[in-house]
């Protein structure tokens, strides 16, 4: 089998779009104070908003692990996008207006308005471990997976070296400003690129009812280990190693939670919102982005069991890790699922077309690393920098976090590598956001929704939180307790949470009250409820933002109802 490789055609167009898109967004850059830098002036009109939460979560990480996981265990995997859109109406209506009215930089800076410096401190921390770990690295190892096979003859280190480089050019001087306007157009790119893909597939399959068909005659000779009915189907046993329905009650809205709402690196590009309103139009825009996944990200997975389950890739000479934890040679989708996506790209889409949609996944993968390396570096300067020298100039905030984007995208691109150890790239962020999560999860909901929540309370629920995933870590990378080692990360996650919440209630109960000063502007009450009815009044359906909530709920039902 030849070796997967680029015409001159589709390299020169690749170059070309990493060119013109660091052109882009130094032309859009802003970085004359602090507030345009760190949040583009907060002067974001909706669609941005919206398009711009759509492209950092979009990235390349999540279309290799959307098709991989969708070609390993089927569909179900778009449970985390759909959840999504109910997530952010829950965000929209609840979370967001405490967010803007604050005028906060970081969300754990709203954690010390509602509770105290510790707060703050901790979850910053936490969020800046994450988004070098989690968020930068994984988009550095996706990059890396589709460069390896165009250029075998690089080394990993160089490729995630050169694009750290390329998505640092233009985030380093920019801000979030440059960030935000580039993700506008690479989501455009992203999305024409995804739906060209699944033409492509289905034409190669015959449609779908031809699809049904192979899969059933792959099912009958036990090649393929579920039922197409099975694999089609959003709902899984409780046994389930992927996603069982439990999970996907109690853990994946805890997720989704912490990912859309709490987030540092997702909830910036809302705090660039000019206004109330436009905040919430943007994030319920950027929940309607989401539903479509299904169909031109997710299903091109299922399509690879029929066109390429036999595919032979070890001419890529490419290392994996099996489930024993063993490093073994990629031999084919099935040991190998994080290859989906690139071996779809390079076996159905012609010349010219391979370049420009590879330019279109290298646009998401850079929106994602420079969203995150912009919001990571707002967490380093805001949370800390200025709090240890409070009188810091505006531009020299701005050049605090310019070098610490540098610290930070180094960071990243030495961890990356280590990604392949976890085996499923999915499986890797899941794991250790199931980890994160809880406790956070915990002290934001109870401190809006719970006036007498305080402040050591919620130190002490974050403390015992960081201790249990400390626990799992150590128990996962030494074996200590097996039984527990087998508790699915989406049944852990909301385990993890209800004990950090009774441990917030406890010493909250059994300490003073915080002051007025922490509770009344940062916890709901039902007078705002009707103080907003009233603001509504007279207000157009199509800019009333509760009759735009119900709509994407009722959207997102029909969708997910067709395949429960």
């Amino acid at each position: 089998m030849e070796n997967f490789s680029l015409s001159t055609i589709d390299l020169v167009l690749m170059i070309l779009y990493v060119v013109l898109v660091i052109w882009y967004g130094l032309k859009h850059a802003k970085q004359n104070s602090s507030e345009e830098y760190f949040l583009a002036g907060r002067n974001m009109i909706w669609p941005v908003v919206g398009i711009s939460l759509f492209a950092a979560n979009i990235s390349s990480t999540t279309l290799i692990g959307l098709a991989g996981d969708a070609y390993d265990s089927g569909i179900a995997v778009y449970n985390y996008e759909w959840m999504a859109a109910v997530v952010l109406v829950f965000f929209a209506i609840f979370f967001l207006p405490f967010y803007l009215r604050s005028k906060v930089y970081t969300m754990p800076e709203f954690l010390e308005r509602r509770y105290d410096a510790r707060s703050r401190y901790y979850f910053s921390f936490v969020t800046l471990v994450g988004n070098v770990i989690i968020d930068t690295a994984s988009g550095l190892y996706a990059g890396n997976l589709i460069l390896k096979i165009i250029f075998p003859q690089l080394d990993s280190w160089m490729i995630i070296a050169m694009l750290s480089i390329a998505a640092a050019a233009y985030t380093i001087p920019g801000g979030l400003s440059s960030v935000v306007h580039t993700e506008v157009v690479q989501a455009i790119l992203l999305i024409a690129g995804s739906i060209v893909l699944t033409v492509f597939c289905f034409v190669e399959i015959g449609g779908w009812d031809n699809m049904m068909e192979v899969l059933n005659q792959k099912f009958s000779s036990g090649t393929l280990k579920e039922a197409p009915e099975e694999m089609l189907s959003l709902v899984k046993p409780t046994t389930d190693p992927s996603m069982p329905w439990t999970g996907l009650l109690f853990g994946a809205p805890l997720l989704g939670f912490y990912f859309w709402a709490n987030n540092q690196f997702m909830v910036q590009r809302v705090l660039s919102a000019k206004d109330l309103n436009h905040g919430r139009w943007g994030a319920l825009f950027g929940g309607l982005l989401k539903l479509p996944v299904l169909f031109i990200m997710v299903f091109p997975g299922i399509a690879a069991i029929v066109l390429f389950s036999d595919i032979d890739l070890t001419f890529l000479n490419y290392m994996t890790t099996n489930s024993a934890g063993e490093e073994v040679i990629c031999e084919n989708l099935a040991n190998c699922p994080n290859m989906t996506y690139p071996v779809l790209l390079f076996k159905l889409l012609p010349t010219g077309l391979l370049g420009l949609v590879l330019a279109g996944l290298l646009a998401a993968m850079s929106s994602s690393i420079s969203a995150t390396l912009n919001s990571a570096s707002t967490l380093i300067t805001m949370d800390f920098v200025q709090k240890i020298n409070p009188n810091l100039t505006s531009k020299q905030l701005v050049r605090v976090g310019q070098i610490s984007t540098v610290v930070l995208v180094v960071l990243a691109a030495a961890w990356a590598p280590q990604i392949e150890k976890f085996g499923s790239l999915f499986k890797y962020l899941q794991d250790i956001l199931g980890l994160i999560a809880p406790p956070v999860v915990a002290v934001f909901i109870l401190g809006l929704f719970w006036k007498r929540a305080n402040a050591q309370g919620a130190f002490s629920s974050l403390m015992v939180g960081f201790a249990i995933a400390v626990f799992f870590v150590l128990s996962m990378t030494y074996d200590i307790s097996p039984e527990l080692n087998k508790i699915h990360f989406l049944h852990r996650a909301p385990i993890i949470m209800v004990i950090c919440m009774a441990v917030q209630v406890f010493v909250s109960l059994a300490t003073p009250k915080p002051s007025e000063e922490k509770t009344a502007s940062y916890v709901w009450k039902k007078e705002m409820f009707t103080q907003e009815t009233e603001e509504l009044k007279g207000m157009s359906w199509y800019k009333n933002y509760r009759i735009l909530s119900v709509l994407l709920l009722v959207i997102t039902g029909i969708i997910v109802g067709i395949f429960w």
